[in-house]
């Protein structure tokens, strides 16, 4: 029987996904897994059991078998690819067995009175006026915490794994990874694509013996075959081959057509972003480096705003409680009704204007940021509040795009636009409306799996190269022209309103931290 079908593991912030694909990018098969708790040790930690993660793998691929078909799509597998969420890790001792909960991106632990980083580096970071950059990233470091916090699990650690490398261990008994799916604070070099030189300052900021850290792979890459244990555990047929692939926003971008720097690629997922790749390595923000792409030797120029659409889910739980009755009834999510509210307030919700910094960032907003709403009236319902969130995501969106082409010197021309917010036709339209751009919906949802599709298929020789694969195999559904009038309102509130919020703003932010202590300067 030929083999010509694409397995890709998708484990996500919400589920875990085993997905089959053809080569015409057709997704023939799918179950989604939902991750459905997490551990909450403290205010702000969050945390998972890397077990669990490997639970919903094994049931995924064992449900895709038993489904109608499976077994027949099963012969046909070809090889397996894996992208997961970013900046997960994972302690394991020498036989990959976890020696804590994984520390998730989500986890907002800080770690105070880090060594700063000495000598030559240091002098420089301090002539440059990135000092405090630097040692908030080393705060963030989870690395850095288990050190200080959990020496004991630190010095039985054999390995320091990322999530994509920690599944990579359990399919083939390796060691490995891709570069492509390092986005973590750990010592790697993003603009060479491998881990650092032992010179190079990261290894000051997060000290680790380099033995701790996996083998790197570029992207479409062999990683291992399919072990006799992961194929009873998983259904996989023992020996095929696991492919390199790369972390799910990169996977998404070239999943969603964006494979040339004039194409943006938003993602409406819990971390909104705008991505755009490239073959120079550009640093929008000074010191935060570009990701690497899925693509080998490329490189993910990316903008995030943390919460991103993590805010519809916030705006459900503390304001749609109408919404989830009704879609209870219907059996339908809340989510679902909620063009309802968005269509019935005007673009620019009637001067409500939203800043969507809910978490501190690092430069652009800084560690002081926080979120704020101006222009509330007696007019304003939920209803304007909901349609606010959506253009103030949209509005720090555009800014990341108008920051990229300013260091880039690429004009982005086109937007796709992914993640399950893209699946909200209102959203869409205030995308292309704020943007001034049309914005156009890839043909699935599932974009960072087909991007991960595209890897194994080049890596299996199964297309001849990225550009072959991503022509066949990813294609757009629908196109969301912009409406010149709410384009002008839009540019009108960005400009003259929403590009002028943070430096008024940023003052009274310093003042908020410097009385309450939040967020923590450490």
């Amino acid at each position: 029987m030929t083999q010509d079908l694409l397995l890709t593991i998708d484990n996500g912030s919400q589920s875990v996904r085993a997905l089959i694909f053809d080569l015409q990018g057709n997704l023939l098969s799918g179950i989604r897994k939902p991750i459905a708790t997490y551990s909450f040790p403290q205010p702000g930690w969050v945390e998972q059991d890397p077990e669990l993660y490997w639970q919903l793998v094994c049931g995924a691929c064992q449900e895709l078998w038993a489904a109608p078909g499976g077994a027949a799509l099963r012969q046909r597998i070809a090889g397996v690819a894996v992208t997961t969420k970013r900046s997960t890790v994972i302690n394991v001792d020498a036989h990959g067995k976890p020696l804590r909960p994984a520390i998730t991106w989500m986890d907002q632990r800080r770690t105070p009175g880090v060594k700063p980083v000495g000598g030559l580096w240091g002098l420089a970071f301090r002539l440059s006026g990135m000092s405090e950059t630097v040692a908030y990233l080393q705060a963030e470091a989870e690395a850095n915490w288990l050190m200080k916090y959990q020496p004991e699990v630190w010095q039985a650690t054999h390995k320091y794994l990322l999530l994509s490398g920690f599944l990579t261990h359990r399919l083939t008994g390796r060691f490995v990874d891709s570069y492509a799916c390092q986005a973590a604070y750990i010592p790697f070099d993003y603009k060479n694509l491998c881990w650092a030189n032992k010179f190079d300052w990261r290894w000051q900021a997060v000290p680790m013996r380099p033995a701790m850290l996996p083998d790197l792979y570029p992207p479409a890459a062999p990683l291992g075959e399919i072990t006799s244990q992961a194929a009873e555990a998983t259904g996989i047929p023992v020996g095929l081959p696991v492919i390199a692939a790369a972390a799910d926003k990169a996977c998404e971008a070239i999943g969603a057509g964006c494979y040339e720097s004039h194409i943006g690629c938003l993602s409406y997922g819990s971390a909104a972003t705008i991505n755009t790749i490239h073959q120079r390595y550009i640093e929008v923000i000074p010191l935060i480096p570009p990701y690497a792409a899925a693509i080998p030797g490329a490189h993910s120029l990316e903008i995030q705003i943390f919460r991103g659409f993590w805010m519809v889910s916030w705006f459900r739980d503390e304001f749609a409680h109408f919404e989830q009755q009704v879609a209870q009834a219907r059996g339908l999510p809340p989510e679902a009704l909620f063009d309802d509210l968005i269509n019935r307030v005007p673009p620019g919700s009637m001067g409500l204007v939203l800043q969507p910094y809910w978490a501190p960032g690092l430069k652009q907003p800084g560690p002081e940021a926080k979120g704020a709403v101006i222009g509330f009236g007696d007019i304003h319902t939920r209803a304007h509040l909901y349609r606010a969130i959506l253009e103030g995501l949209a509005y720090a969106l555009r800014d990341g795009k108008e920051r990229t082409e300013k260091r880039s010197g690429a004009p982005i021309t086109e937007l796709r636009v992914a993640g399950g917010g893209s699946q909200s036709d209102a959203a869409m339209q205030i995308t292309a409306d704020v943007f001034g751009l049309p914005a156009a919906r890839p043909h699935l949802l599932e974009a960072s799996g087909l991007g991960a599709a595209i890897d194994l298929a080049v890596g299996l020789k199964l297309h001849p190269d990225f550009g072959t694969a991503i022509r066949a195999m990813t294609r757009i559904s629908r196109v969301f022209e912009p409406d010149p009038r709410a384009s002008a309102i839009y540019d009108g509130l960005y400009q003259r309103v929403y590009q002028q919020l943070y430096k008024r703003l940023k003052p009274l932010y310093e003042e908020i931290r410097e009385i309450t202590g939040y967020p923590d300067r450490s």
